[in-house]
């Protein structure tokens, strides 16, 4: 019998962060400028660990590797392979792409990057860059080498609600005044394309584009991938399939009540994104609030929430499995 991996996080200050993360779901900050916080994450870059129970102290890294039966894992040798953070866009981040595995694996030695992002809050008239509206590779290369980001880049308004399902080779940005929550590859590997021309203050210099990489990896054309929804109450819980992918699954969870949910997939990954829950596993009752992460491995088979919140939750696809 085991139990929920209730999780801390890892805080990234970056250039177009800002204080969202910590006036929204009351992380304390390093800086003013805080982009992203790691909430699920085996990934070097970012450790996640284990906030008490059993397994206090230890990361998720080091569980894939020492309790792979947590996760149902029967390859120690691969990494833990999804990893999700929320992002405050303060400023537009740098239009950018990801590799596949095949290509990041040969270039970075690290997995691809697909992703996706749940919109938790947008400014009223944000925007996320989405695409491109080049039809051949030739036409692409040249508008990057020519920097006519205005006719090449595809702008998105965005609103709280809004999903949006990013493959790897896809070019992509999110806006200014954008909350997001992303699920993803365990990957860190970004080539930057465009950065208007920002000035990096820890450095006094632009900073680096990564425009090769970036032309072998783009899909051309580029065809947005519009994933089915559908929504089923089980209880005081209904759940929407936001997406159903070859790396992973994403569903929102909005709870209103009580229900009983059973486990479908090796583990679960969740995050609470507003209000507040009681999650009960094995007759043992965790409350949790707006911010809070955590997993629930192979041997938790059912449980029980009560309240009022919104998750997100993820599950591995059958690439990730």
């Amino acid at each position: 019998m085991t139990e929920p991996l209730i999780l801390t996080a890892a805080l990234h200050e970056k250039m177009w962060g800002g204080t969202a993360l910590r006036d929204v779901f009351g992380f304390d900050i390093p800086s003013e400028t805080t982009g992203e916080v790691w909430l699920i994450s085996g990934h070097k870059n970012g450790t996640v660990f284990c906030e008490d129970g059993r397994y206090a102290g230890k990361s998720i890294a080091e569980l894939w590797q020492e309790e792979p039966q947590l996760f149902g894992n029967t390859d120690t040798n691969r990494p833990f392979p999804l990893l999700v953070k929320l992002l405050d866009a303060h400023q537009d981040l740098s239009v950018q792409v990801h590799p596949d595995d095949a290509y990041a694996g040969e270039h970075a030695g690290e997995l691809g990057k697909t992703e996706s992002w749940y919109i938790v809050a947008a400014e009223p008239g944000a925007e996320i860059y989405y695409g491109h509206t080049a039809q051949t590779k030739a036409e692409f290369d040249a508008a990057v080498d020519a920097g006519d980001w205005d006719k090449l880049l595809r702008k998105v308004p965005v609103k709280a609600g809004d999903f949006f399902y990013v493959p790897a080779g896809t070019l992509h940005a999110l806006g200014a005044g954008v909350l997001a929550l992303e699920t993803q590859q365990s990957s860190d590997v970004t080539y930057r394309v465009y950065d208007f021309d920002r000035v990096d203050a820890k450095t006094g210099e632009l900073r680096e584009l990564h425009l090769a990489d970036a032309k072998n990896v783009t899909t051309v054309p580029f065809v947005p991938e519009q994933p089915q929804t559908s929504t089923a109450t089980y209880g005081g819980v209904t759940v929407t399939t936001l997406v159903e992918a070859p790396y992973f699954n994403v569903y929102k969870w909005d709870v209103d009540g009580r229900a009983t949910l059973d486990a479908r997939a090796p583990y679960l990954l969740a995050t609470v994104i507003d209000g507040t829950l009681d999650l009960t596993v094995f007759g043992v009752t965790y409350p949790l609030h707006k911010g809070q992460s955590f997993i629930l491995p192979n041997d938790v088979e059912a449980w029980t929430l009560q309240g009022e919140a919104t998750l997100i939750t993820s599950t591995p696809g059958p690439k990730s499995m």
